[in-house]
C-alpha cells in the first residue's frame, strides 16, 4: 500500500520518533508499505516520520556508486523513473555508534520535493539496528550509504536536511514552498 508523504513545512515532520518495542506483523507490514511508497516516489530512503508514523523505522535502497546517484538525480529532473538497486535495507531503532571523516554531498528529500542542496555529513559510520525480522545487526557504511543513513536518522529525530543549510537558504526555501502551495490551491 502506498502511503501519503508529509511535505515541508508540515510540523509533524518535527516529531521525534519513539523506539519500536516489538517487531511484529504490524511493523513488518509497515516496512513493506514504506518500501512500496519509497519506490513509487522514486526515493532511496524513507523514515516512518515522513508518513506520519512516529516510530524508529527506516527503509532504504541506495545506488551502489556515486555515479549511480548522479544519474538518479538527472533522471529525476527529467521525470524518468529509476529502478530499484536491489539492495533494500530496513533499520529499526537505528543508532550511530561510530562516525568519522566528512564530505559534502548533494541531498534531496521526498518530504521536500524538487529541492536539492549540499550538506556536510560524516562519510564513515557504524550503525546498530534491528531488521524487519527482529535480528540485530551492525553495519559499517561509507559514502552515499552513510549519508543516507544519517539523513533518515535525522528524520527520526525531527530534523530535516534543510536544517543543515544557512538561515538565508532556509528562509528562501520556506518562502518558495508557501508560494508554490498558494499557487496549487488557487
Amino acid at each position: 500500500m502506498i502511503l501519503p508523504i508529509l511535505h515541508y513545512p508540515d510540523k509533524r515532520l518535527r516529531t521525534v520518533a519513539q523506539p519500536v518495542l516489538t517487531v511484529d506483523k504490524t511493523i513488518q507490514t509497515l516496512v513493506k508499505n514504506m518500501f512500496e511508497t519509497m519506490y513509487s516516489e522514486d526515493g532511496i530512503g524513507l523514515a516512518a516520520t515522513q508518513i506520519n508514523q512516529h516510530i524508529q523505522v527506516v527503509v532504504m535502497d541506495v545506488p551502489g556508486e556515486q555515479n549511480d546517484y548522479q544519474l538518479l538525480l538527472k533522471e529525476r529532473s527529467g521525470k524518468a523513473k529509476s529502478k530499484k538497486s536491489g539492495k533494500p535495507l530496513c533499520f529499526i531503532n537505528p543508532k550511530i555508534v561510530e562516525k568519522q571523516g566528512s564530505e559534502i554531498h548533494i541531498e534531496g528529500c521526498l518530504s521536500v520535493p524538487g529541492f536539492h542542496a549540499e550538506v556536510k555529513r560524516f562519510n564513515q559510520i557504524k550503525v546498530e539496528a534491528l531488521d524487519e525480522k527482529n535480528s540485530a545487526f551492525t553495519l559499517e557504511a561509507t559514502g552515499l550509504l552513510a549519508i543516507c543513513i544519517q539523513h533518515e536518522i535525522d528524520h527520526l529525530n525531527g530534523i530535516l536536511f534543510v536544517d543543515h543549510l544557512s538561515k538565508l537558504k532556509q528562509k528562501r526555501l520556506l518562502e518558495k514552498t508557501k508560494k508554490t502551495k498558494k499557487t496549487a490551491e488557487a
